[in-house]
């Protein structure tokens, strides 16, 4: 059984998230898993790009360096740190459709709100989050070179335009449940803090606040039996 490749995006401001995240994927697999964090410094050797005012994290850009990280090849998954698995990622793997480029829910929504996380502001746009998770079938996406990563806008990476809406397949709404901007949903597999995680006092009482501090405890706990 070959391990699942998952990069999540990496954002100092968001270090915990990153590591609940990733225990959380790790306890509920029932397989390998491959995980990277995916920083502005594991990519600084061949990407520089200026920040972009409307970033909210480093990892705005550089997930769309999956597929050139991977040589093109093979399957990987990108998701956003500010996530909660669930349910058994491999679940989520097993949907992969090689006809596709890649495979997203797509949202159809608003953000309610004008700031999120940190006072940054709700940048609005159609196919918003629609790249927070993304299954990315590598050999079919060759045009995300790093140069074109590097040089092409926002809305051009991430509304897909550098391909085709053919090639955009669909995944489950549960595998990207947005915290604060969907109705509570107990079969989500995936939540998605895009407003702002539990880990930020401002949003301490959001959905799914009780399971993230006790997947944080768990990963504490592991951390002091290890020590």
């Amino acid at each position: 059984m070959d391990p699942i490749r998952i990069f999540i995006g990496y954002d100092p401001s968001e270090s915990i998230a990153y590591h609940v995240l990733s225990h959380s994927l790790l306890r509920l697999t029932t397989g390998p898993l491959s995980i990277t964090p995916l920083s502005l410094r594991s990519v600084e050797g061949f990407f520089q790009r200026p920040r972009d005012p409307r970033q909210s994290t480093d990892f705005a850009f550089t997930r769309f360096l999956v597929p050139y990280l991977c040589n093109y090849q093979g399957w990987a998954l990108f998701m956003d740190c500010d996530m909660l698995a669930r349910a058994d990622v491999r679940s989520l793997w097993a949907l992969r459709d090689d006809s596709k480029a890649l495979q997203v829910v797509k949202h159809d929504y608003t953000p309610r709100t004008e700031t999120k996380f940190l006072g940054n502001v709700q940048t609005q746009y159609p196919r918003k989050n629609w790249s927070s998770v993304m299954l990315l079938n590598n050999a079919r996406c060759a045009t995300l070179r790093p140069e074109f990563v590097q040089a092409a806008s926002g809305l051009e990476l991430h509304r897909f335009k550098w391909t085709t809406d053919e090639l955009v397949g669909d995944l489950p709404l549960e595998w990207n449940h947005l915290v604060g901007e969907y109705a509570e949903n107990p079969a989500a597999k995936l939540v998605h803090f895009t407003l702002g995680g539990p880990y930020f006092e401002d949003y301490r009482g959001c959905e799914y606040t009780e399971e993230w501090f006790a997947e944080f405890a768990r990963l504490r706990q592991g951390l002091q039996e290890d020590g």
